[in-house]
């Protein structure tokens, strides 16, 4: 294998390489989970909830691919095996637990979560030690990603109507006022 010259040493790489196998482990972890839940959700809520499942694995399956080429790219070899990805991954399983279509999504919503908080992490290894500013920012992106995701679930579960400024409605000010009395 011919010996890559792209300004960063081979330990630098390697180190970049072992934060991206991380961030491939969770975002395998998460697209399990996640098609898991699109399988098993039920109750009113299902047709949506059901969808937006299917959309975000969708997104975490190129996610993955994305994860895996970046590995490549930097010369080393991606995770592939269960046993690897369990291994290296933060996100935890529950074998034979299936939640209620509520609980799914707050469980979905911690694990973008931390997985946000590790890509943050990341990102200021990539740049400051491991000195591959291509990686931050290409960990940024999957960041945003994840961000994005989670600000998905999380509206669903939010209970409370708001108006466009953010606020809860008149009608809900009303009703919580009420209630002190």
């Amino acid at each position: 294998m011919r010996k890559l010259n792209i300004g960063l040493t081979d330990k630098q790489r390697q180190g970049v390489i072992d934060l991206l196998n991380g961030s491939l482990s969770n975002a395998y972890l998460l697209l399990i989970k996640t098609k898991k839940y699109h399988w098993d959700v039920v109750g009113p809520q299902f047709r949506t909830l059901h969808e937006l499942l299917d959309e975000q694995y969708e997104a975490l399956s190129a996610t993955t691919d994305s994860i895996a080429e970046r590995v490549r790219i930097l010369g080393g070899f991606p995770a592939g095996t269960a046993a690897e990805f369990i291994q290296l991954a933060s996100i935890e399983e529950r074998p034979g637990v299936i939640p209620n279509a509520t609980e799914m999504v707050a469980k979905l919503v911690d694990d973008h979560e931390l997985v946000i908080r590790s890509l943050r992490e990341q990102i200021d290894q990539s740049g400051d030690e491991f000195h591959d500013q291509g990686t931050a920012d290409f960990l940024t992106g999957l960041m945003e990603e994840h961000e994005e995701m989670a600000w998905m679930l999380r509206s669903f579960i939010e209970g409370e109507a708001v108006s466009p400024d953010g606020n809860p409605p008149e009608s809900a000010k009303v009703a919580v006022s009420a209630g002190k009395n």
